[in-house]
Order: C-alpha cells, then structure tokens, then sequence
C-alpha cells in the first residue's frame, strides 16, 4: 500500500497547529507532535526537516490563511471598521491564528512567508490609503498594523482583559468595538 505523503504531512501540521500555538516553538515537542497526528516523528524529519522546518510550514499555512480572501471592500472608514471586523471573525473561528502571530513576534528573528504575506498587506494598505483622503502610505501602513493589533490584542492580552473588562468574555461586544473603535480611527486619521 502506498503512503499518502499529503494527508500525512496535513495530519502534520493540523498537529502542528495545534501544539504550536498551545505552546509555542520553544515549548512544543516534536514527539507531542507526531502523537497528535497519530504518525511516527520521523516522518516530521522527512517531510519537514526539523521542528523549525515544520514550525515555519505551519506558521506559513496558517497565516496565509489570516487575510485569504480578507480585503478591505468597502472605500471610506466603515470599510476600515468592516475590514477589522472580519479579521476577527476569522480569528474567533480559528483562535490558533492571533495566537501564531504572537508566537511569531516572540520567537523568531524574521517573519515566516514574507514574500507571499506582503503583497497581501500592500493591497490592504492600499484600499485604506483610497479610503481616507489625506491619508498617505506609510500612515495607512500603520493603520493597517492597528487593526491587526487590536484584533489580535484580544487573543494576546486574555489575563489583562480579565483584569480591565467587566465581562472579558463577551464577544458580541468586543466586535463591536472593534468595529466601531477602527472606524473612528479611519475618520479621524483622514
């Protein structure tokens, strides 16, 4: 019987994810790891090369998957607002991506699919540079990174959270704020 290389090295990183952001590069094992995918770790070695080959692969699967088909639609600061508020439905649906990212900042010395995850940023800042006048590159740039931020903010900041907000568990209102806190920035950064 041949071996599925492609459903192994999914089952790979689906575990990787998964161990990855519980515990980040440092504190994952690669033998947690193939236990979790239910594989032998020496097929991490073959497919991957090493733990940092395969803490790259997921990290690479998984934050191509942040902005995949995001964009900023809509031309004006609720567009902005919108756009932030999408970022963090994707992120509520797959709490392992803010996590990631978090993980990424933490650990490694640059940033993991540069080349594939920039053009993306580029577009983005782009449309919030259409969407409000007066705005320029570099500082749609960073509003770009502040909506990134407060969004993965929640995920990062979870103990503070817990200490500053009333209820640290109420989604529905955290969206919304999101939302309504990246438009008034949009507005007043025009």
């Amino acid at each position: 019987m041949a071996w599925d290389t492609e459903a192994t090295r999914s089952r790979l990183l689906d575990a990787g994810v998964r161990q990855f952001a519980a515990l980040g590069f440092a504190g994952a094992r690669i033998d947690a790891i193939a236990r979790d995918a239910g594989i032998n770790k020496e097929r991490v070695y073959r497919y991957f090369g090493d733990k940092q080959g395969l803490f790259s692969a997921v990290l690479e699967h998984e934050l191509d998957a942040l902005f995949d088909g995001l964009e900023v639609e809509v031309t004006t600061p609720e567009g902005i607002g919108e756009f932030t508020g999408r970022m963090f439905d994707r992120c509520l649906a797959r709490p392992e991506l803010p996590r990631l990212l978090i993980w990424e900042s933490l650990e490694l010395e640059a940033p993991v699919a540069a080349d594939s995850r920039q053009p993306v940023c580029a577009v983005n800042a782009t449309r919030i540079c259409d969407a409000v006048r007066g705005l320029g590159r570099v500082e749609s740039e960073h509003l770009l990174l502040t909506a990134i931020s407060v969004v993965v903010g929640w995920w990062g900041l979870s103990r503070l959270a817990e200490v500053v907000l009333t209820d640290p568990d109420a989604v529905a209102v955290r969206r919304q704020m999101v939302v309504a806190q990246m438009t008034a920035l949009a507005r007043e950064a025009g």
